[in-house]
């Protein structure tokens, strides 16, 4: 294994982790609202009245973000090396296990984890455990 040390950015990615901490623990603080991605957008899809307006301004944000980014700086280039019938597949097996799991990562990593919740302990946990051996297999075993 080897660092690709011109795309090693340890200080961005630490700024962008307090960043999203931060944004985490003050949607907590100030909302009472968990920042998981799956529950803020499954509640769209099963809207209750006055619970509509800030989801979409959660996910608003989450898209448009990087369109304010790509004002200022150049994008970095997305390259995907899965066909879009595997990207299909992996999505539907994401959202089956976000189901089961009562969250996503950004729910359960970032905010769970805050919170002390054994739950979300042991489901990140399962998530890295999961992404460790799907990329060991793909790489090591049937590269």
């Amino acid at each position: 294994m080897r660092i690709d040390w011109i795309h090693f950015t340890p200080w961005t990615a630490l700024a962008g982790g307090l960043l999203i901490g931060l944004a985490a623990a003050a949607f907590v603080l100030l909302n009472g609202r968990i920042a998981g991605i799956s529950g803020i957008l499954g509640g769209l899809l099963r809207p209750a009245r006055g619970d509509i307006a800030w989801r979409v301004a959660f996910l608003a944000g989450l898209v448009g973000a990087p369109l304010v980014h790509a004002l200022f700086a150049a994008l970095p280039e997305a390259r995907i090396e899965a066909g879009e019938g595997t990207l299909v597949v992996a999505g539907l097996l994401v959202g089956l296990g976000t189901r089961y799991g009562a969250g996503c990562t950004s729910g359960h990593g970032v905010c769970g984890l805050s919170r002390l919740s054994p739950r979300s302990l042991v489901a990140t946990a399962a998530f890295m455990a999961a992404g460790f051996l799907t990329v060991y297999l793909l790489r090591h075993l049937f590269a």
